[in-house]
């Protein structure tokens, strides 16, 4: 009789601007799953993002506690990935150096992600097992030609959703008999932030810079502004409420002075409000044309758009895209994320002996051009 499966465990760690999910999994199977609210007014009180760490720590812990998880048999800590140095894809080690890099706001991409490393180092000296982050958001593939700018000495970075884009890509692809690898595709992912992105042949060679505010208007980012408009009107402003504008208090904040979505749609657009109609229409657009223009660096040869993000759940935004771009190829939908799963996924393969983590180098995966 062949031996059992060994269970794995593997806890996952993923904060958001608001809350922190967190979910358990034994092998493929997730036996907890919860996202932990953290009121607006607790976060307040901490000058930055990093200094939240405690306060995070405690209320996970005191949750799991409640649960009664016990996580002295741990065998992985997955933490998401953060701001750290611009780097290669794939799965790393979490040491010393990734989780100062991150707190240091390396990347230049400020966000609540860069907390999850951090969190999974701390877990790890709790109770063991092994700390790793998976494709973070600041992953960079860029062909040369995207990295330009109009300005000497000035790049163009690539901060988008790199864990969920590259595992719904790797779904479809199974889905139809390939491998991501095999394929051209443009990956949308749209919710609270929206980055999308154009994958050739398995390295995503462009894309919107999310965290930095480029793109369309979403939820809570204010999207690209002509030069001028951020001159004339933003000038004047403090550099961080500028920040803000580019990562909460814009988009559809700025407009109505919330970034839920669903409560927008369905108490305004859905009731006749025709600014609201008008505005969230707007965002649709905005998102429709960024899809398209990401056919461009593939030459049209696409073979599949794919849509994901919470959004996708409210009525009319799937066929919006479908209306605008379905033209270059076939549009498949996959509402909501597969991030949890990807980490997962890469813990275990770890885990098996089928992957080895790649330790973090401490530097960016490009540096610049060197041949004059």
């Amino acid at each position: 009789m062949a031996d059992e499966e060994k269970v794995y465990h593997v806890l996952v760690i993923n904060p958001g601007s608001t809350s922190t999910k967190i979910a358990l999994f034994e092998n493929e199977k997730c036996v907890l799953s919860r996202s932990v609210f953290h009121d607006s007014s607790e976060l307040l009180k901490f000058p930055t993002i990093n200094d939240q760490l405690n306060y995070r720590m405690h209320v996970m812990r005191k949750f799991l506690q409640d649960s009664h998880v016990d996580l002295h048999h741990i065998d992985a800590v997955v933490g998401r990935g953060g701001p750290c140095y611009a780097c290669a894809s794939g799965c790393y080690t979490i040491d010393q150096k990734l989780v100062d890099d991150t707190r240091a706001v390396k990347g230049h991409f400020y966000h609540s992600s860069m907390l999850g490393v951090q969190m999974a180092y701390e877990f790890q000296k709790l109770y063991g097992g092994i700390a790793l982050m998976v494709d973070p958001p600041v992953v960079d593939e860029l062909c040369d030609e995207a990295r330009i700018t109009g300005v000497k000495g000035i790049y163009r970075r690539a901060t988008a959703h790199v864990l969920n884009a590259k595992e719904t890509a790797r779904r479809y692809a199974a889905s139809i008999g390939k491998k991501y690898e095999d394929l051209n595709l443009i990956v949308a992912h749209i919710d609270g932030g929206i980055s999308i992105t154009c994958h050739k042949h398995g390295r995503m060679i462009d894309g919107n810079d999310a965290g930095g505010g480029e793109g369309p208007f979403t939820p809570t980012r204010m999207g690209s502004m002509a030069v001028t408009d951020v001159l004339d009107y933003l000038f004047d402003k403090d550099k961080s409420e500028v920040r803000k504008l580019c990562s909460q208090a814009g988009g559809l904040s700025s407009w109505f002075g919330t970034s839920d979505s669903a409560d927008i749609f369905y108490n305004k657009v859905r009731k006749g409000d025709k600014m609201a109609a008008r505005v969230w229409t707007a965002m649709e657009y905005q998102c429709a044309k960024w899809i398209c223009m990401m056919a461009a660096p593939l030459e049209g040869h696409v073979d599949a758009i794919l849509l994901t993000g919470g959004l996708l759940r409210i009525p009319g935004v799937t066929d919006y895209m479908k209306e605008h771009c379905e033209w270059i190829a076939p549009i498949q939908a996959y509402p909501g994320e597969f991030e949890h799963e990807s980490m997962v996924a890469s813990a275990l393969a770890v885990l098996r002996g089928q992957l080895k983590p790649m330790t973090y180098a401490g530097k960016p995966v490009w540096d610049g051009f060197h041949d004059n």
